[in-house]
């Protein structure tokens, strides 16, 4: 590579603000700088080399597998209170409302976790948050397994939420920090890790929990989240390349689509959560509504595993597209045809009609959410993505409890799925028209001087 001349972009030790040109950004995390050269350091062009070399490489792509199976591990925390419930249910003899509690604050441990967990990855890095996480998520189930009220259960389980944010959102930062031509199938494979986990997991906690109860189960899932990790924890600890310093002169900004960063942050967010309004009507209710038509609920539960399988298959497709054609016509894509999705089942419900379209729910919506974490990190800093990320997800989880419950509220008003599908339909409409606007949105990326 050429030295770079008087003006051009280098790369230089020791200080934390980068400037490309007119652009300047500040970075606490790394030791280097972007800046604009007033001679010619020939060696720093090496380093700068060197750092590039490691985007997109295969040690690019070793690390994204050890963070598949940090969100695999870590997913526990999510599929595990469904199992539990019918055990801990009988256990301390309470309501089925009440048994539900854990659930929710598992969640809401999840969501605001993940802004926490953000900031600490922007700040710290990943293995930072992911160790915390993994803390969080031992604290949190071996705390569960001791407790002998149902109150003290609950509150557990926002240990667990929070651990549980810490192996998604900020593996989601760090996937996009490493890669550049191929980010949007990178950070497709590692949102697939939570899916990988709710296959996995459930029948793991069931025969466990059967066989030697919950509690028993709940202590040793949290001896193993504080463990297991520890060796992919190492594997981490290599802070993402500078690159993300000189692509930042070619990041899009949220000013280059004509509304402020807020603004943008504030659509993505209604976005995010009208899409996964939408999401969980099939996802939380599905095993019931097969029940309500006859079917039972174990072809329910069939259909709900249908959708979390081919949503892998829907994140890692999603993924090579939104190398192809964008993160955004990705989203705009996997909406439309969620809604398509949602439609047929208004006109279908033969227990064949189910499967399938259960199957091409899981096929259409699955690339939805990570799509998101792309396009904050085209639009906003770097340095900040990470927190950003916790936010929008935050939205999505908020989504999908609101959702649910809207169609449990919409059910008992009707005794019908069928206006709860409609109320989806009409939110994932929502997001689709939000999609198409940012679409549409001119768009102006700077470029570093040459």
């Amino acid at each position: 590579m050429h030295l770079p001349k008087k003006g051009q972009a280098f790369c230089s030790q020791n200080r934390e603000v980068v400037k490309i040109g007119e652009l300047t950004v500040q970075d606490t995390g790394a030791p280097w700088e972007v800046g604009v050269m007033n001679s010619r350091p020939g060696s720093l062009m090496d380093l700068r080399d060197r750092q590039l070399s490691v985007v997109d490489s295969p040690a690019a792509w070793r690390r994204l597998g050890f963070a598949v199976a940090v969100s695999t591990i870590g997913s526990v925390g999510v599929w595990s209170v469904p199992v539990a419930l019918p055990f801990v249910q009988a256990d301390f003899g309470i309501t089925r409302a009440e048994v539900s509690l854990p659930y929710t604050l598992a969640m809401t441990g999840f969501a605001l976790g993940g802004i926490a967990m953000g900031r600490l990855c922007d700040s710290f890095g990943v293995v930072v948050a992911v160790v915390l996480g993994s803390l969080a998520l031992g604290i949190g189930f071996v705390g569960a397994s001791l407790v002998q009220t149902p109150l003290m259960f609950a509150l557990m389980h926002l240990f667990i939420g929070v651990g549980a944010s810490a192996t998604f959102g900020p593996l989601l930062t760090d996937m996009s920090q490493w890669f550049m031509r191929h980010r949007g199938i990178a950070v497709g494979i590692a949102a697939s890790g939570n899916y990988i986990g709710g296959a996995l997991w459930p029948p793991v906690l069931q025969q466990a929990m059967a066989t030697e109860g919950w509690r028993h189960t709940y202590l040793g899932a949290g001896i193993f989240c504080a463990l297991a990790t520890l060796p992919f924890v190492f594997a981490l600890r290599r802070a993402h390349p500078i690159a993300w310093m000189l692509e930042a002169a070619n990041t899009g900004s949220a000013r280059n689509l004509g509304v402020s960063p807020n603004a943008l942050m504030v659509l993505l967010c209604v976005a995010g959560l009208a899409c996964c309004v939408a999401m969980a009507m099939p996802q939380v209710h599905i095993v019931a509504y097969c029940g309500d038509l006859g079917y039972g609920p174990a072809r329910g539960a069939e259909m709900l595993s249908a959708m979390l399988g081919f949503g892998i298959v829907s994140r890692i497709g999603s993924g090579l597209i939104a190398d192809r054609l964008g993160a955004t016509p990705t989203l705009l894509i996997g909406s439309v045809l969620q809604g398509i999705a949602l439609f047929l089942y208004l006109l279908f419900n033969g227990l064949v009609s189910l499967y399938v379209i259960s199957t091409l729910f899981g096929l259409f919506q699955g690339g939805i959410v990570p799509m998101y974490a792309i396009i904050v990190r085209e639009h906003f800093s770097p340095k900040e993505v990470g927190v950003r990320i916790g936010i929008v997800l935050m939205a999505t989880l908020f989504g999908m409890a609101l959702g649910g419950w809207m169609s449990g509220i919409i059910f008992d008003q009707t005794g019908s799925y069928r206006v709860a599908f409609l109320n989806g339909l009409i939110w994932n409409v929502v997001n689709t028209a939000i999609v198409v606007w940012l679409l549409l949105r001119p768009t102006h990326r700077l470029a570093v001087a040459e």
